[in-house]
């Protein structure tokens, strides 16, 4: 006679929870170099099942010693993975941006001034046109306090004139990022972390790899114009996306501040 196999609704809750972690891990460190380590931890706890089930005591003993030990290793070496994880979790489930104010004040942090986005859009534009290069920040729920004070405060509203003339090449301010929120900008040559992911393409330079890096980390909107190409990108959750035009730009920020309504 075989044995009845009881599985209950918290067995099948269990593993579609789990399910669910993997696919969020992995939706977090894919195309970065994190998930060929990641792969090689599930084949080595893959092979530790398969000793364990064999009864094989002493190769048993050792695997579960490296796995014990390796939570420590995975700790530093997914750190940046771990905070997008976090930082995920907070943004979507927990609503960060709606108890945090700071330096960028309280409420909402997307483009909801369709005028200020006409102005961004502009501007970028005519440096586009001029092979000005560019790296615009548009901060939604995640806090970019601690970025925006590495460089310099202007608080200002959002013009045109003002973005082109702090990206002028012989502009003291030229050089970072400017971090736009609640409609103002805020800062100006701040400081962003460059991505660790080997896959980017050659083409794509320091500016592309700085908007890569921020928002890997957080949920930030990054546009950056090239001053070797003249092309206009846009940059989210890692993946950037080189628009044809300033109209397709337009759209498809104003698609991404939709879905997050």
């Amino acid at each position: 006679m075989f044995d009845v196999i009881n599985i209950t609704f918290t067995d099948i809750l269990d593993i579609l929870l789990v399910g669910l972690l993997f696919y969020q891990i992995y939706k977090l460190i894919r195309n970065t170099a994190a998930m060929n380590i990641f792969l090689g931890i599930i084949a080595l706890y893959a092979i530790w099942i398969a000793v364990r089930a064999l009864n094989m005591k002493l190769l048993s003993s050792i695997l579960s010693q490296v796995l014990g030990v390796g939570v420590i290793a995975l700790i530093i070496l997914f750190q940046q993975e771990i905070r997008r994880f976090l930082l995920h979790i907070g943004t979507k489930y927990v609503k960060h941006g709606r108890f945090t104010g700071g330096i960028f004040g309280k409420g909402e942090k997307g483009m909801k001034d369709r005028a200020s986005l006409e102005e961004i859009m502009m501007a970028c534009q005519h440096m586009a046109d001029s092979y000005t290069g560019a790296l615009i920040v548009l901060a939604q729920e995640n806090s970019l306090q601690e970025i925006a004070e590495r460089g310099d405060i202007i608080n200002a509203n959002i013009n045109r004139r003002l973005i082109e003339n702090i990206f002028f090449k012989n502009s003291p301010l030229h050089d970072g990022a400017m971090i736009i929120a609640n409609n103002r900008i805020m800062a100006a040559r701040c400081t962003l972390p460059i991505t660790e992911n080997p896959d980017i393409p050659a083409q794509f330079g320091m500016r592309h790899r700085a908007a890569i890096g921020l928002t890997e980390t957080c949920d930030a909107i990054v546009i950056v114009c090239s001053e070797e190409t003249g092309k206009v990108s846009l940059v989210r959750n890692g993946e950037i996306h080189v628009m044809s035009n300033i109209g397709e730009l337009r759209i498809a920020i104003e698609t991404m501040e939709h879905k997050k309504d």
